[in-house]
């Protein structure tokens, strides 16, 4: 009976000490195998589900990596962008970056409804993003990596800050630094994510004005000459008027495999978007940003290496974590209340 009540009095003190860690401004760390025991099934749930979308849509892996990385650039990594539009609230959905464009939120809603099905009440959207993206990645060649769990749901969504934090294609360098920084994310991390752009497709829209530019505009964006055959293809594909939302790869060589062809293509002038053409805009030797690129153009094992590591790093935005943050959504879509 000593015994019983000594481990009890021990349980009860672990108890509390996690509920002031919780109601305390530090949020308890994310955790390797959270659903261990509540929803042991998860991880090969999302695989499953993950890896028939991309079969029937292999863009799907692109735009399920794009979600979590649009998540996390806007409060943290907390599913807010999953949210549709409610009472005075406007979803992230409709922001600027996001409207027309973001894709795989139906992927995300069949995997909730299984999980729900599984064991519900238990695992977060957030934390489905997570591991759909790592998935998606893994599934077009890519490196895979473990993810760490127990992110919860927000509870609103931010159409301001949609607007204002994810970067947009026609960025400049000094812009792009500056969107990464406010995440707490360096120059290295922005170089390796921006590899994700190895897969998927952008609109028209998106990159126009970089194939429009005259050699003084082209400046004043701060990247070098690009290729005159690939910009000619560009413009044969994208009048100047018209056509806003046709399609073409961000990497014309692997347009659907994960690998390192991306860096290849904007040091010969290949990169389909301003942003991605400013990363070698560069002359001095000396710079980090240029010197990634070519270094991640030359080893694929070291940009995957690096990919890993910043998109950890990435997921550990803001996130919402013990049982006093955010909740776990029932329907990724809508807050429970």
């Amino acid at each position: 009976m000593l015994k019983f009540m000594q481990m009890l009095f021990l349980f009860a003190l672990i108890l509390a000490y996690y509920c002031v860690r919780s109601s305390g401004n530090d949020s308890p760390p994310l955790v390797l195998g959270y659903y261990q025991e509540t929803c042991p099934a998860v991880e090969e749930i999302v695989q499953r589900i993950v890896e028939i979308a991309v079969l029937k849509d292999p863009r799907m892996a692109a735009s399920l990596l794009r979600l979590h990385f649009h998540d996390c650039f806007v409060m943290g990594c907390d599913a807010s962008v999953l949210l549709d539009n409610f009472g005075s609230m406007l979803s992230e959905k409709q922001a600027g970056p996001n409207a027309n464009s973001l894709r795989g939120f139906e992927v995300i809603d069949e995997i909730k409804d299984i999980i729900e099905d599984t064991c519900p009440g238990v695992v977060s959207c957030a934390d489905i993003l997570a591991i759909a993206a790592r998935d998606a990645v893994s599934l077009r060649g890519g490196p895979t990596w473990d993810v760490h769990l127990s992110r919860r749901d927000s509870l609103t969504a931010s159409f301001n800050g949609a607007n204002q934090f994810i970067p947009a294609p026609n960025s400049t360098l000094d812009t792009l630094i500056a969107n990464f920084h406010q995440q707490g994310l360096d120059t290295a991390d922005l170089v390796a994510l921006s590899g994700s752009h190895t897969l998927g497709k952008a609109r028209c829209l998106s990159f126009k004005q970089g194939i429009y530019a005259d050699k003084n505009a082209a400046e004043t964006f701060g990247y070098l000459e690009r290729d005159e055959m690939y910009i000619k293809a560009l413009r044969s594909l994208c009048p100047i008027s018209g056509k806003d939302n046709i399609l073409s790869p961000l990497d014309l060589e692997t347009p659907a495999r994960f690998d390192n062809q991306y860096f290849e293509n904007i040091i010969e002038g290949r990169g389909l978007l301003i942003s991605d053409n400013v990363l070698v805009d560069d002359d001095d030797e000396d710079s980090e940003i240029r010197n990634l690129v070519f270094d991640y153009a030359s080893d694929q094992k070291y940009f995957f290496d690096s990919f890993v590591k910043s998109m950890i790093k990435m997921g550990n935005i803001n996130v919402l974590t013990g049982y006093n943050h955010g909740e776990i959504r029932r329907n990724c879509r809508f807050i429970n209340s």
